[in-house]
């Protein structure tokens, strides 16, 4: 790492620690189901960012674990998304959100759309584009993707196991 890069890290963090946050942040447990030209099994974690409930950020990291070729494998992925809606005087305090955002592997890319009810239940589908020529065990990861996925409040799993 040369002295510019790390000068750099540095002052990013002690700006960000400078700074006062103006969005609550919520732990989730992500888990759902991936398809990406294999069916993977999908275990991480979620942050959620929100200000108001008009538009939420959401920053994640999870593994997903499949079979690849017969043989079982295990990637890292990262995602980012926004929901959104800016619909007013709902009985249920907006009760689905629109999603738009990104997820990447060391394999793919892929930009997604979808829906979420409640931030809890998403549903989304995207176009996956794959990174280099590797693959995954001989399996090629790009086309349709579609996401199925289960996030649980950490403050919801805490209160129920009280």
């Amino acid at each position: 790492m040369n002295m510019r890069s790390a000068i750099t890290i540095l002052f990013l963090f002690f700006v960000g620690t400078l700074v006062e946050a103006q969005y609550t942040v919520h732990k989730m447990i992500n888990v759902g189901y991936v398809y990406q030209n294999q069916s993977f099994g999908e275990v991480g974690g979620k942050l959620m960012f929100l200000k108001n409930d008009d538009v939420i950020y959401r920053l994640g990291a999870s593994a997903l674990m499949g079979s690849a070729n017969s043989e079982f494998a295990i990637m890292p992925k990262l995602q980012g998304d926004i929901l959104f809606n800016f619909e007013r005087n709902v009985d249920f305090y907006h009760s689905y959100y629109f999603l738009a955002g990104a997820e990447a592997t060391n394999k793919y890319v892929a930009p997604k759309i979808g829906v979420t009810l409640f931030g809890i239940l998403d549903l989304t589908g995207g176009y996956a584009f794959p990174l280099g020529n590797s693959g995954l065990n001989g399996k090629e990861l790009k086309g349709l993707n579609v996401n199925f996925s289960l996030n649980i409040p950490t403050s919801f799993l805490h209160d129920m196991l009280k």
